[in-house]
């Protein structure tokens, strides 16, 4: 089999087992009564800010952001991918295999982006009418590809720090809940990005989420689509980009880690 024919069978085969984790934790009943219950009660704990301010602009821009940011939260949920792999004792043999490691870290939690998508556009669908919020058809379906792209670049960036954290299980938790609170608070979810000093605009438009939602605003407020595909690339190129510096840093952080040991079989 040729280089590219092994990577795309590895690939296929880490991204069935993530696959059959996710459905050993969830059936469609758990889904909707414990995750997606939860989504919905989050994105209207914040769209209540808004309608205790009496403000319907408010109440739609922070359900808008509240919801999008569920792809995002998933998205990044992939560098929990390491502490699975660890628990199993399959990470030092996934570090020693030929195949460089992120080979199977991209593929095994893709799932996730997915998911985060769907999550992120039904939490849309049903708190949107819940809170007055009219989702214009048929301009609404461009929604959908814009909030693939937040969740896929998500994933990206995800993918791009669980090769940071891999060799330091002690702060994997720390790291996902700081990074969830910096993209809330930088992207734009609750507050507009001119608000932010310059340099931390341009900062956050460099973090995924930024410009896949702006480009979703963009459509809810009826923005020249020209603009929102301006937003929709940048999204795009900020999936790539991280997507090729976790490919570009994840062997040589496994290779640091084979070297100090830090890898262990165990969690």
């Amino acid at each position: 089999m040729t280089r590219v024919a092994v990577t795309l069978n590895v690939m296929r085969n880490a991204f069935r087992a993530g696959l059959a984790d996710y459905r050993a934790i969830f059936t469609w009943k758990s889904w909707l009564a414990g995750w997606y219950l939860r989504v919905i009660a989050q994105v209207a704990f914040f769209a209540l800010i808004g309608e205790r301010l009496e403000d319907d602009e408010k109440t739609m821009y922070l359900l808008v952001g509240n919801s999008i940011m569920i792809a995002a939260v998933v998205g990044v949920f992939s560098l929990n991918m390491t502490t699975s792999e660890r628990g199993a004792g399959t990470l030092p043999l996934l570090v020693a295999s030929p195949s460089s490691p992120v080979v199977v870290f991209s593929a095994r939690g893709a799932y996730l982006a997915v998911d985060g998508a769907l999550s992120a556009l039904a939490a849309l669908a049903v708190a949107g009418p819940m809170f007055g919020v009219s989702l214009p058809w048929p301009d609404v379906l461009a929604v959908v590809p814009l909030t693939g792209l937040v969740a896929v670049a998500s994933y990206c960036f995800g993918t791009f720090l669980a090769g940071l954290v891999f060799r330091f299980r002690s702060v994997n938790n720390l790291v996902v809940v700081t990074t969830h609170v910096s993209l809330m608070a930088a992207c734009g979810v609750n507050v507009p990005l001119s608000f932010y000093p310059e340099p931390l605009e341009w900062l956050s438009r460099l973090l995924p989420l930024t410009n896949g939602l702006l480009g979703i605003r963009g459509v809810f407020g009826g923005a020249d689509p020209t603009t929102i595909l301006g937003d929709a690339a940048l999204e795009a190129a900020v999936a790539v980009a991280w997507m090729t510096v976790a490919l570009a840093t994840f062997n040589r952080l496994a290779a640091r880690g084979r070297r100090d040991g830090s890898l262990e079989f165990a969690s």
